[in-house]
C-alpha cells in the first residue's frame, strides 16, 4: 500500500527521495509527495497522481536538501486530493505515515480544543499535531537509556504511546535538522545504513540503489538516524541493538527489462521462481521436515490437523493445499480468510498446525490472524513467504521461504506459484512423518517437481494463443470461469487477476455448481472459461460444459494436450503439456494468468498499477 522512503546525507537527498518512490509505484497510490528541511524551514511538494508529476513540480521550485521524507499515498481516510497527501506538516514538524490510527476522532477532537487547525481529513495530521504538542511541552523526563533533551525523539516517543492501531512513522523538523525520527507499530518499516549517511523504508526496493546493509524494526520500535548514527529504542524507550542484514534484492529484478509490464515479466520469471524455491526440495533428495526449521520434525509429527490463514490470491494457495494435504497426508485442513477467522470466537485445536501464508511477509489481516491464533493457545506455526525478516515468518515458529524474487506487479503471479510448490512440500512431508508416504510415492512427487518447470515453459508458449483469445474479451462486461476439484480455486485466481487488472466483472465456480444458480446468467454475452485437465473429473466437466452450450454460452477451455477435445462453434479450446498430474493446478494457472494480463492490455488498463489497489495490504 502505501510507501515511505527518507533520507539524511551530506548529498542532496531529493534525487534518492524520488527514485526510491518510483521503485515503491508498484506497491499501489494515488498521490505522491515528499518534504525536506533546508534553510532551516521545511520546504514540501505534493501532488494526486504519479511520482513523476510530483517530481516535475520540484524540479521546477528547484527543491534541494541533505534531510528528507517521501511518500506514495494509497487513500483511506479523505479523498484523492493535495490537501490529504503526505507529507503532513504541523508547526515546522513534518511526517509520513503508513497505517491506521484508530483513535484519530478522539485525538483530532482533543487538538481542536488545544487551538490546533486541520487542513485535512486525514488520521495522520493527529499524528504531526501531536508531535509538535509535545515538542512544546519539551522533554518533561528521559525514559531508562534516552537521551535528555533530545526533543524529536522524545516527542516522537510520547506521540506513539496514545497512537492505537498501525503505524509506520517517518518524522523531521526544522529546528532539528541533523536528525530524523522514525516508528512502527503494525507496519513494515527498516533503517538503510550507509557510509556518512543513513536512510529509512517502507521496503528495501526503495533504497537498495544506495546500500543493501539494512535493520528491520520490531514493532513498537522507535529510531533516531543522523548522518554517522541509528539508535533503536524498544517499545519502552531502552536502547536496543537490532541485527544488520545485508539485502539480496537485485536491482535487475526491480527493471522492467525487454518486458511492457512487470506481470508480463513476473509471468514470464515462473519456471526460474518455481526452480530456485524446489531447489532446497531437490538438494535434499526428499521431504524433509528441516525444510520448514530446525525443530520442524517434533512440530510437524505431533499435529493432526493443519489450518491456512490468508488473504487474496494466497487465500486460493491455500485453498489448492487443503485438497493436497487431505489426500497426500490424511490430515483434516480447514483454509479461512484471515479476515474473517481474526474476528470470530474461533474453536481452537493447539495439536492443529496453523500455516499463515503472505507474499509479503506484512499482510495486517494475516498477522493479526496469527497473533489471534497464538492468544488460543496454537503454538505450532508455520509461515510460507517471499520476504526474509518480514513481520509474519519473526512471528512463527516455522518457516518455509519461496524464492520467488521481487514481486512488483500488484497481481500476484510467481509468488502465488511458488507458494503452491511450498504447500505441496508441506503436504508430503506431513505425509511421510505420518506414515503416508513411501519411498516409490516420494520418488514420485520428486520427480514431478523436477519436471515442473519445463511443463510451465511450455504453459507459457501459449501467450500468442491466449492473446487472440484476450481479444474477444476485452469487449466483455461480464465472465464465468468453472473448475472442479483441486482446480477450482485455479479458477477462482483466474476470475481474480481477470477482474483485477482488465476491470471485467467475473466470478468463478465449483463445476457442479453451474445448475444450482449461475446458469441463469449463461447467455451468448457471457464468456465461460473452463479449467478442465484430464483427470478422474474430466467427464463431469464435460457434462458441465453441455449445460453452457445449450443455453448459447461460449466456452473457453484450458485442457491438456492429452485430453479428448476438439474445437467447434462455440468451444475454444487451447492445450498445456501433457497433464501434470498431482502439480496440474500449477501449470493452469499460467493460462489464466495470460488471459487477464492481455486482457487488461487489449483494455489499455494500467496492469501493473490497477486503479483501487495495492501490493502490500497493510490496513484493515
Amino acid at each position: 500500500m502505501c510507501g515511505i522512503v527518507g533520507a539524511i546525507a551530506d548529498r542532496d537527498v531529493v534525487p534518492v527521495l524520488i527514485d526510491g518512490l518510483k521503485r515503491l509505484e508498484y506497491r499501489g497510490y494515488d498521490s505522491a509527495g515528499i518534504a525536506v528541511v533546508a534553510d532551516r524551514d521545511v520546504r514540501r511538494v505534493r501532488r494526486t497522481g504519479r511520482v513523476s508529476e510530483m517530481e516535475g513540480a520540484a524540479q521546477a521550485e528547484g527543491v534541494h536538501a541533505q534531510l528528507g521524507i517521501g511518500h506514495t499515498r494509497w487513500a483511506t481516510h479523505g479523498g484523492v486530493t493535495e490537501a490529504n497527501a503526505h507529507p503532513h506538516i504541523s508547526h515546522g514538524v513534518a511526517l509520513v505515515h503508513n497505517g491506521i490510527i484508530e483513535n484519530h476522532e478522539q485525538q483530532r477532537e482533543r487538538l481542536q480544543q488545544l487551538g490546533y487547525v486541520f487542513e485535512s481529513q486525514t488520521d495522520t495530521e493527529v499524528i504531526a499535531h501531536l508531535i509538535h504538542h509535545y515538542l512544546k511541552q519539551g522533554d518533561p523526563g528521559s525514559s531508562p537509556g534516552q537521551a535528555p533533551g533530545n526533543g524529536l525523539l522524545a516527542a516522537v516517543q510520547r506521540t506513539v504511546k496514545e497512537l492505537h492501531g498501525a503505524y509506520a512513522l517517518a518524522v523531521i523538523s526544522r529546528k532539528e535538522p541533523d536528525r530524523m525520527v522514525v516508528a512502527r507499530m503494525g507496519c513494515p518499516l527498516l533503517v538503510g545504513l550507509g557510509e556518512g549517511e543513513n536512510f529509512v523504508a517502507s521496503d528495501v526496493s526503495a533504497i537498495i540503489q544506495a546500500t543493501r546493509r539494512v535493520i528491520f524494526l520490531e514493532e513498537g520500535d522507535t529510531a533516531e538516524l543522523t548522518r554517522d548514527a541509528v539508535r533503536v529504542f524498544d517499545g519502552d524507550d531502552r536502547p536496543v541493538q537490532r541485527e544488520e542484514h545485508l539485502s539480496d534484492v537485485s536491482l535487475a529484478s526491480l527493471e522492467l527489462g525487454p518486458y511492457r509490464h512487470f506481470m508480463q515479466k513476473e509471468i514470464h520469471e515462473q519456471p526460474r521462481a518455481l526452480g530456485d524455491t524446489m531447489e532446497a526440495i531437490i538438494d535434499a533428495g526428499g521431504f524433509e521436515p528441516t525444510l520448514f526449521g530446525r525443530d520442524a520434525e517434533s512440530v510437524l509429527r505431533e499435529v493432526d490437523g493443519v489450518q491456512i490463514l490468508a488473504c487474496g490470491t494466497s487465500f486460493y494457495a491455500g485453498s489448492v493445499a487443503r485438497y493436497w494435504i487431505e489426500a497426500i497426508s490424511g490430515l483434516p485442513c480447514s483454509v479461512e480468510i484471515a479476515s474473517e477467522y481474526r474476528y470470530r470466537q474461533a474453536v481452537a485445536n493447539p495439536r492443529h498446525l496453523i500455516v499463515t501464508i503472505s507474499q509479503s511477509g506484512e499482510t495486517l489481516d494475516t498477522m493479526e490472524a496469527l497473533k489471534y491464533a497464538k492468544s488460543l493457545g496454537h503454538d505450532r506455526t508455520l509461515s510460507i513467504c517471499n520476504v526474509p525478516e518480514s513481520a509474519i515468518p519473526r512471528a512463527s515458529r516455522l518457516v518455509f521461504y519461496t524464492r520467488a524474487g521481487a514481486e512488483i506487479g500488484v497481481a500476484s503471479t510467481k509468488a502465488f506459484t511458488t507458494q503452491l510448490v511450498a504447500l505441496f512440500a508441506l503436504a508430503a512431508t506431513l505425509a511421510k512423518l505420518h506414515g503416508r508416504l513411501d519411498p516409490e510415492q516420494e520418488a514420485g512427487y520428486l520427480e514431478a517437481l523436477r519436471h515442473l518447470p519445463g511443463s510451465v515453459q511450455h504453459a507459457l508458449n501459449l501467450e500468442p494463443q491466449i492473446a487472440s483469445w484476450a481479444e474477444k474479451f476485452a469487449p466483455k462486461q461480464h465472465a464465468l470461469f468453472l473448475g472442479r476439484g483441486v482446480h477450482y480455486p485455479i479458477a477462482l485466481e483466474g476470475a481474480l487477476k481477470l477482474k483485477e487488472i482488465s476491470y471485467i466483472h467475473a466470478e468463478a465456480y465449483p463445476a457442479g455448481e453451474l445448475k444450482h444458480g449461475p446458469l441463469a446468467l449463461v447467455d451468448a454475452a457471457m464468456p465461460v472459461v473452463v479449467i478442465a485437465p484430464n483427470d478422474t473429473l474430466l467427464e463431469k466437466v464435460k457434462s458441465n460444459m453441455q449445460e453452457v452450450r445449450a443455453r448459447g454460452g461460449e466456452l473457453f477451455v484450458f485442457t491438456d494436450a492429452d485430453s479428448n477435445f476438439n474445437e467447434s462453434e462455440g468451444v475454444h479450446v487451447i492445450r498445456t503439456p501433457r497433464h501434470a498430474g498431482v502439480l496440474s493446478p500449477i501449470v493452469h494457472t499460467i493460462p489464466v494468468q495470460m488471459l487477464a494480463y492481455h486482457a487488461a492490455l487489449s483494455r489499455g488498463t494500467d496492469v501493473d498499477k490497477p486503479r483501487n489497489l495495492a501490493k502490500s495490504v497493510t490496513v484493515e
